[in-house]
């Protein structure tokens, strides 16, 4: 198993995911903090959200497991909820900060 390219898949994936009320992708929003693959191809993530307040986040980790769960060669995926660090802006890629007109 090439852990690099699966990583790379899961990433892909990550992108069709959308924040319900900012519209862009949760990988290139920074929601995504961590991504570690073992040597069974378990994947585990840890991601925020972009206020603990947020209306979707007892759904939304859940959502986010079943689209990581769908990509060829993932045997398993658990993701968590973390708040450490919060979450802010910078964390957001060139484009997605872009897209928003923070740029």
């Amino acid at each position: 198993m090439d852990k690099e390219a699966l990583k790379e898949n899961i990433i892909a994936q990550l992108r069709t995911v959308f924040d319900p009320e900012i519209h862009v992708n949760i990988y290139d929003l920074g929601l995504i903090y961590r991504i570690d693959i073992d040597d069974d191809a378990v994947v585990d993530v840890d991601m925020t959200l972009t206020a603990p307040g947020c209306p979707v986040a007892h759904t939304f980790p859940g959502m986010v497991e079943s689209k990581i769960k769908e990509v060829e060669g993932v045997t398993d995926a658990k993701v968590n909820l973390v708040w450490e660090p919060a979450w802010s802006k910078d964390n957001m890629t060139m484009e997605a900060q872009l897209e928003l007109g923070i740029l």
